[in-house]
């Protein structure tokens, strides 16, 4: 060790700047200990308000704020959105959200409902596009129609309603029941009681041939019970007793 050196190791502003050099990093350690601390306490930073937006008739807002903080429980910079998202996705009623902070303690949500079309197999409820989802409706909402069939077949018996049905609203009959069965044959109960038993080919012509017949069947002093359908050309007609009319 030169000489020089040893003088400036002696030099008591030297051992003053390295004790600050040090302080000033343990403050800056200390400091940013103390900040992750404060970040992520709860009670000094907590998600304060949950903003919903969108169309809503089925969810109810306390409800989605009630996902929202069961899943993430955490301070503001803790939550992380694509947990949210996902747990509000979950929803019964949800069909698409989207989720979204903002400064310095809100929490945005905009949800798309679930549009219920058809009920499926009594158990669960058929959205637009013909996938299954679960929710619960009372009384005053459900008109919806009951579409039964085989497991997968949600999509071909939504399609075969609508086209049927586009059908039928010419002579304003309305379809109550629709059921397809395992070896895709149709049967449907319209809302006046009339059931048509349409087969599987050419549906949509037989249900056709039905609503080109179906004025001379009104006229008639005998309620109708049921049409059957099933054939090349023609169909039978099952009429009811005179005490089930």
């Amino acid at each position: 060790m030169t000489g020089e050196k040893k003088a400036i190791l002696l030099r008591p502003g030297f051992w003053f700047g390295v004790a600050f050099f040090i302080t000033v990093v343990l403050s800056i350690i200390w400091a940013t200990a103390r900040l992750n601390d404060w970040l992520k306490d709860e009670q000094r930073l907590p998600v304060q308000k949950i903003m919903i937006a969108g169309q809503r008739h089925f969810i109810k807002d306390e409800d989605v704020a009630r996902t929202v903080r069961k899943a993430q429980p955490g301070s503001f910079f803790e939550l992380d959105v694509n947990k949210a998202l996902a747990a509000v996705e979950a929803m019964p009623w949800v069909h698409k959200a989207s989720v979204r902070k903002e400064w310095p303690s809100t929490l945005k949500v905009y949800l798309i409902e679930q549009v219920p079309v058809a009920h499926w197999n009594s158990d669960s409820l058929l959205n637009q596009q013909g996938n299954l989802f679960n929710g619960q409706m009372n009384e005053e909402q459900d008109q919806l129609p009951q579409l039964f069939g085989p497991g997968g077949s949600e999509q071909t018996a939504l399609q075969g309603y609508r086209a049927m049905q586009q059908l039928l609203d010419n002579s304003q009959l309305k379809i109550e029941e629709l059921q397809l069965s395992e070896r895709f044959a149709w049967q449907i109960k319209l809302s006046n009681g009339i059931k048509l038993n349409i087969g599987r080919e050419e549906f949509i012509d037989r249900v056709q041939r039905f609503v080109d017949v179906y004025p001379m069947l009104v006229k008639s002093d005998r309620a109708v019970d049921y049409v059957d359908l099933r054939y090349d050309t023609g169909l039978a007609v099952g009429w009811k007793q005179k005490s089930e009319s």
